[in-house]
């Protein structure tokens, strides 16, 4: 049992001052507020629930600022899924496990506790499966338990290279499964999680254009009840195709043919029309937002405010893991938000209201409720995921309340974060992780090899 005692902490209720927790077993097992700190409790000055980053491609933080040369025609997202591929296609078993590793100590030095892991590089490099269909799964599950973080892991389902079942390209071919292979990857990726404290698994349908309908169906029951996630409408092309195809754009299409509800996370859902945003707030899925990578890739703006306006629920992913930060993706999404409405302030909950705590609590909500977590947030049963402000920073000097959320997330470049705590471990102290040198260190030696 440990006891920790904040001066200020961010609770289901709102704020509270003298705020004490009591972690057992890797849980919070009691919260008490308006008591001064007892002998023996470990004091600081604020404290937050720690955020889940809901959508991440970890082997893809090896690549981050390797496809920033302009090529001889329009750079797009499909330019740069040439360079995802031929990043992919080198990596070895121990690059992941390296790449993933750091990837997690960042998040975790950024704020993010729980991490939503779309997997989808499941097979050797020429695309025959390992013996253990697990293999690459037990790579991740290796990296969240090095680094603390807890995991969702969510295979990919990935058959097609685009709609109407069209063959794979060989870029690919290490994403592949027939519904038979998939389901037993399902298996083993279960035992590969078996072990590690607070796991759960999901399942990732990559896209339509990877799916035909009837695959689609074959796989959500092997879910066996977890979250579905899908990436859907990133790219104007992808909806034009897909209107070629079936004549519904892409989140209409799921909303009228698969069986959308609370457990499913529609990753991105960038271009919608106005009859889609309202539907998809009323389904009860999350959008899962992914904003400075839908930055970095040209996709364009979610309709944030309409959709909040409906009454939707989103959260937050790093996606390509490009730039990692809690602070760095709700900015950006406000930011987007600002540039295309011309307004300031656009996603606050209202007049006089803190747009930074209005980003942070739907993140938190929706990140818990997309990757299934029942309980989330200083709060007794949840798990002990909580996050320090270091009140010394120049952006939180003076700060309280959800002025210290506004200063972290829209003036703090970096080091707003004190300490973090994972599973009620200290990972995270004066802002570095127990592991930043030695995680480093692998995954310098792993890209160093795959970029030579």
């Amino acid at each position: 049992m440990s006891r920790l005692h904040f001066a200020s902490a961010l609770l289901p209720s709102g704020w509270a001052n003298d705020v004490q927790v009591v972690i057992t077993a890797g849980a919070i097992a009691a919260v008490t507020a308006g008591v001064q700190p007892a002998a023996g409790d470990e004091r600081h000055a604020i404290a937050l629930p720690g955020l889940a980053s809901l959508h991440s491609h970890a082997f893809q933080r090896g690549m981050a600022g390797l496809a920033e040369l302009r090529g001889d025609s329009t750079d797009t997202f499909w330019t740069w899924r040439e360079t995802m591929y031929r990043f992919a296609l080198a990596m070895t078993p121990d690059d992941v496990a390296a790449v993933a590793t750091l990837l997690y100590v960042e998040m975790l030095e950024q704020g993010f506790t729980r991490v939503g892991e779309f997997h989808y590089l499941h097979h050797d490099r020429d695309g025959a499966p390992y013996s253990d269909p697990a293999e690459m799964a037990a790579r991740i599950a290796q990296a969240a338990e090095a680094s603390g973080i807890a995991l969702t892991l969510l295979p990919s389902f990935y058959a097609h290279g685009s709609f109407r079942g069209a063959a794979p390209h060989d870029g690919q071919r290490r994403f592949i499964c027939s519904v038979d292979r998939f389901a037993e990857l399902m298996i083993a990726s279960r035992k590969a999680i078996s072990a590690l404290p607070g796991a759960n698994i999901g399942i990732a349908p990559h896209s339509l254009r990877a799916v035909t309908p009837d695959e689609l169906a074959a796989i959500i029951p092997l879910a066996n009840g977890g979250p579905v996630h899908i990436h859907a409408a990133e790219q104007v092309q992808e909806v034009e195709d897909c209107l070629a195809w079936s004549g519904r754009r892409p989140v209409q299409w799921l909303l009228e043919h698969a069986p959308v509800d609370r457990r499913w996370c529609i990753i991105h859902a960038t271009h919608m029309t106005d009859e889609e945003v309202v539907a998809f707030a009323k389904s009860g899925a999350v959008a899962g937002l992914c904003p400075i990578t839908e930055a970095s890739l040209g996709d364009g703006i979610f309709p944030a405010r309409e959709f909040l306006g409906a009454g939707g629920t989103f959260g937050v992913g790093t996606d390509s893991n490009v730039l990692v930060g809690v602070a760095d993706e709700l900015r950006q999404l406000e930011y987007g938000q600002r540039l295309k409405h011309r307004e300031r302030n656009v996603l606050s909950s209202g007049a006089g209201r803190s747009t930074g705590r209005t980003l942070f609590d739907h993140a938190l909500a929706g990140g818990a409720q997309a990757l299934a977590q029942p309980t989330v947030g200083l709060v007794p049963g949840a798990r002990a995921d909580i996050v320090t402000l270091d009140t010394t920073h120049p952006s939180l000097s003076g700060r309280v309340g959800d002025a210290a959320i506004d200063g972290w997330i829209f003036a703090a470049s970096s080091g707003a974060i004190d300490c973090v705590w994972a599973g009620g471990h200290k990972v995270v102290e004066a802002g570095h992780h127990r592991l930043r040198q030695t995680a480093r260190e692998r995954f310098n030696a792993a890209v160093r090899r795959l970029v030579a």
